[in-house]
This record gives C-alpha cells, sequence and structure tokens, in this order.
C-alpha cells in the first residue's frame, strides 16, 4: 500500500504541474494578446479597447495591463487614463533590430520587383492568425496597398496568409486551421474553402494568388519560403491594383519576378547561418543567385517545432513530384 500511496502522490503532483504550466502557458498567451494591440508605437488603448480587440474580459485585461506596466511593457498614462508601449518593450524591439545587413539586402531585392510592378512588395513572417511585415518596398509611383514595417495582415484574407498555410504539412495546417475556427470563425471561413485547391497549385507551380479577398480592388500573389532559422515558412508577396493586374495578368506576368525574388531572398536565409536580426553576417558574403523560374524542390516534411525535424535550406516550396 505504502508504494501504491506513492505512486499516486507522485502522479497527483505531476498533474499539478502539469496544470500549473497549462495556466502560466495560458497568462503569456494572454500577455502577448494584449501587446499586440499596440500597432503603433503612439497608440494609445484603454482597457476596454483592449478587450475589444483582443477578446478578453476586461477584468482581465486589467489584470494584464497592471503587471505589463510594472515590468515596463506598457506606460500608464494618466490624463487618458490609456496605456501605451514602455520602454522595456522598445528596448527589446530594439535590441533585435541590430546588425541589419541581411534585411537591407531583402530590402534591396524587394526594391529590385517595386520597380518593375507598380504595388507593394514585403517580406512577412507568422504570427499566429496574422503575418507581420519585415520589410517591404514600393515604387514612387506605386498604387494600392501601402503597408509598413510592423503592419499585420490577416492570413485568411490575404495572398500571403493563403501561401503560407498552403505550405505547411497538411496536418500542421490542418490543426491551424481548427484553431482558427475556434478563435476567429469568420476568418476560417473565407480560408478553408481555398485551402486544398491552394496546396494543389502552390505545389505545381510555386506559389499562391488571392484575388479581390483583402479588398475587392487588390490582387495579390505570394511565395512561401522555408526558413532554417525560424523552422517555419516565411513568404515574399505582393499586392497590386486588380484594375491593372487581374489573374491572368499576375500569372504571366509577376509570377516569373516573385519566383525570382523568393529564390533569392531563400538563397540569402540559407547562407546567413544566423537569424533576420543577427549582426554576425560580416562573417561571409551572402549567396544571392536567380533561378529563371525553375524552383528548386524542398526536401522533407515540415514540422513547426523545431528539434522534431532535419533542418532544411529556405527554399520555394515547388515540387511536380507532390513533396515539399
Amino acid at each position: 500500500m505504502g508504494r501504491r500511496s506513492e505512486r499516486l502522490s507522485k502522479q497527483g503532483m505531476l498533474a499539478s504541474d502539469l496544470a500549473g504550466e497549462g495556466d502560466v502557458i495560458q497568462v503569456v498567451s494572454r500577455a502577448f494578446d494584449v501587446l499586440r494591440c499596440f500597432e503603433g508605437h503612439e497608440a494609445r488603448l484603454g482597457n476596454l479597447e483592449i478587450s475589444n480587440r483582443c477578446g478578453l474580459p476586461r477584468s482581465t485585461v486589467s489584470r494584464l495591463t497592471h503587471t505589463l506596466t510594472r515590468m515596463g511593457q506598457l506606460v500608464y498614462l494618466p490624463r487618458d487614463q490609456k496605456y501605451r508601449i514602455g520602454p522595456s518593450a522598445v528596448a527589446m524591439s530594439t535590441s533585435m533590430m541590430r546588425g541589419l545587413q541581411l534585411r537591407n539586402l531583402i530590402r534591396q531585392r524587394l526594391q529590385d520587383v517595386a520597380e518593375q510592378l507598380p504595388g507593394t512588395v514585403g517580406f512577412v513572417i507568422p504570427d499566429r492568425f496574422h503575418l507581420v511585415y519585415l520589410e517591404f518596398a514600393r515604387a514612387a509611383n506605386a498604387l494600392g496597398l501601402h503597408e509598413s514595417t510592423g503592419s499585420r495582415i490577416a492570413m485568411a484574407s490575404t495572398a500571403a496568409g493563403h501561401a503560407y498555410t498552403a505550405a505547411l504539412d497538411a496536418d500542421v495546417g490542418d490543426a491551424l486551421l481548427a484553431e482558427m475556427e475556434r478563435e476567429i470563425p469568420a476568418g476560417a471561413k473565407v480560408l478553408r474553402p481555398r485551402l486544398e485547391a491552394n496546396r494543389r497549385f502552390l505545389q505545381e507551380h510555386g506559389y499562391v494568388v488571392a484575388c479581390g479577398l483583402w479588398s475587392p480592388h487588390i490582387n495579390g500573389l505570394a511565395v512561401p519560403i522555408w526558413s532554417p532559422q525560424y523552422q517555419t515558412f516565411v513568404v515574399v508577396t505582393i499586392g497590386l491594383l486588380s484594375a491593372m493586374y487581374d489573374e491572368k495578368r499576375l500569372h504571366k506576368e509577376v509570377a516569373p519576378r516573385m519566383l525570382d525574388l523568393g529564390f533569392a531572398v531563400g538563397s540569402m536565409l540559407e547562407g546567413a547561418d544566423g537569424d533576420v536580426f543577427s549582426n554576425r553576417l560580416d562573417r561571409k558574403p551572402l549567396p544571392v543567385t536567380t533561378q529563371n523560374n525553375k524552383i528548386i524542390k524542398a526536401e522533407d516534411t515540415h514540422d513547426l517545432e523545431a528539434g522534431t525535424r532535419r533542418p532544411r535550406p529556405a527554399r520555394s516550396v515547388r515540387a511536380r513530384d507532390g513533396r515539399r
């Protein structure tokens, strides 16, 4: 009986620890949800506005903003009775922005495409149900989208989001969609009917198009790229006025340039030997190659958890034999 009691006691402690860990994860996740509400450096939000934006009870938001203020992640403005991003959050983001050689090279590549096509060209990374612009470029006479570094766009209603979800392994993409259906069902309703077709098209052609989803006046095209730094896919994308670039013109004129861009950016990421924010890039030159519309086949399958798979190069995902 003594051993059985001891075993049951240990099992009870383990269950308690797991429950406690789950609570911590939930609190941290909610804290990040609050911080995501402050999209601009000058944004000022009250607890009610934050509650409406992230869908959390106002009492929960109040506790989180109080804690984040004590940590320096937020600053309380008594006169406005609102919060804004605090010095700790700014310092953390600033430290991540050191050593911008790689990002400068990526921006130059984006600008090369933007000089040829009158739209907004971007390099984005995933953030839950959104993607965030790390870099962007546009010609002086560009029309249509006007995103900037740090702008967040919805996965469900953009070419970049559709390309990202289509590039994921089916089980990973389906799990993401199921989570989206629980939290933002309207977005999942837009994405689900197009997911399988996007996967097939991506396997065959290496890119995804989305016409009129974000706006009836905007058509988009996006190329997903495997990132060994983040162990997930990043995306290069472009938005153009639909009146100037219909779907046929996207395939004929825009796709070749974006595929070349995707290959060039993928080569940079593969050669960086560090993350996009690293300041160690002066150790060796970055390989920047173009590839006349031929897409390198990717290897293996994708898993979101680092360490469960062997790394593969950052490349476009087209593979005629169905491998990604």
